[in-house]
């Protein structure tokens, strides 16, 4: 059924406890906390922005990195209350504990249109084990929940899921509404030709994605390390490249699957491989991957080579739709990100309609300078594949049904 929209709430007045996903890169720098990506901050505006504009008293809450149930300084959202600061020139008022008399307090003193933010949710063990009184205490602080955090909606948490329990109205705000619509509705029934675009380091990890895209896609294309167990399963050398040696046969499942379908499937047939995991390592093009030659012995695939770029290209300018997910190698050393920095640049000239479905993929875009030319770039990583996959993200079905 389709879910309550925070644009069917009566806000002015009322305490609206939101969720964002304000889990963004950080870096410690001369003994400060910065961030390094604001994209999932930014994001989030259009929801606090409209809040404000309505007159509610928005309760802004998150998680950042891993304390484990501990009050780690590292993860504090101190500095992410100031950044939000600076980017809706208002105040943001933070406070140092998530549940207890520090936020009762500013909230019973905010006025309409103020911002708050909570101290980081994951402080409190009763976070991740979405423990009921950790979620009615939460629900005490607002009147309204909003949900705006869709990299958070595929775990089934106490700010996700048990705070819906204990408060009457609980809505999507307008991001989790865009992801639903670009991943869910808009490629159900995508524009044709379809090519997705797979990358990343495990086929485990993209099985029931490459699955359940094989009943729309029109072709699909592989990178990164991933290619490496189809290539085992081929019997090509793949040199010191990291593998999942055990996972061949499900490699084969997928090679058939796409067969049956009728789906094209292309794996690099060129890679770029290296001596050593470091920029300046010595580096080369591999000549065409085949059983007589493949990756070097000690060697290893760091990018997809200059005839794949070509190949892939080719297929992603016949496209007019195109998901991809995943980057083409460790883009993250520049030495091996020209594949990646390819493929982004092949979609922005493109003219289809483009979804870069989160994680690496949003952060080699960002860093090719090329994120306004994409269609649409999702802020959720695990959350876009269980969605892609079919699957119901636990923080999306706990909302309420729309009348």
């Amino acid at each position: 059924m389709a879910k309550l929209s925070i644009r069917d709430l009566d806000l002015r007045g009322k305490r609206v406890l939101v969720r964002v996903d304000f889990n963004v890169p950080i870096e410690e720098r001369e003994g400060r906390i910065e961030i390094t990506d604001d994209t999932r901050i930014r994001e989030s505006l259009p929801t606090i922005n409209y809040l404000r504009g309505d007159g509610a008293k928005t309760i802004l809450m998150s998680h950042l990195g891993r304390p484990k149930g501990q009050r780690v300084d590292k993860y504090s959202l101190r500095p992410i209350g100031d950044h939000l600061h600076t980017l809706i020139n208002d105040p943001v008022i933070f406070s140092y504990d998530t549940l207890g008399e520090v936020p009762e307090k500013i909230i019973k003193h905010m006025e309409d249109g103020d911002v708050a933010l909570l101290q980081n949710l994951r402080f409190q063990p009763g976070e991740e084990a979405n423990d009921p009184k950790f979620a009615e205490a939460l629900a005490k602080l607002g009147d309204i929940y909003v949900n705006d955090a869709f990299g958070a909606a595929h775990r089934a948490h106490a700010s996700t899921v048990g705070v819906t329990k204990f408060i009457p109205q609980s809505a999507m705000g307008f991001l989790l509404e865009k992801e639903l619509k670009y991943l869910h509705e808009d490629l159900d029934q995508p524009a044709r030709p379809f090519v997705v675009i797979m990358g990343g380091a495990k086929v485990s990890d993209k099985i029931g994605v490459l699955k359940a895209l094989m009943e729309k896609a029109d072709t699909i294309l592989i990178g990164g390390a991933m290619a490496n167990t189809f290539f085992q399963a081929q019997g090509i050398p793949i040199g010191a490249s990291r593998v999942e040696a055990d996972k061949t046969g499900l490699a084969n499942e997928v090679v058939d699957l796409a067969k049956q379908r009728g789906v094209k499937f292309l794996l690099p047939i060129d890679v770029v491989e290296a001596k050593e995991i470091r920029q300046g390592a010595q580096i080369r093009n591999t000549s065409r991957l085949s059983r007589e030659h493949g990756i070097r012995e000690g060697w290893q695939a760091v990018d997809i080579g200059t005839a794949t770029v070509a190949l892939f290209q080719d297929e992603i300018e016949k496209a007019e739709t195109i998901l991809w997910n995943g980057p083409m190698g460790i883009f993250e050393i520049p030495d091996f990100a020209e594949g990646t920095a390819a493929v982004a640049e092949a979609l922005a000239n493109s003219g289809a309609i483009t979804v870069v479905g989160g994680g690496d993929s949003v952060t080699a875009v960002q860093q090719a300078g090329l994120g306004d030319k994409m269609t649409f770039m999702s802020t959720g990583g695990g959350a876009a594949l269980e969605l892609l996959e079919g699957k119901e993200l636990p923080g999306v079905a706990a909302l309420s049904d729309a009348e």
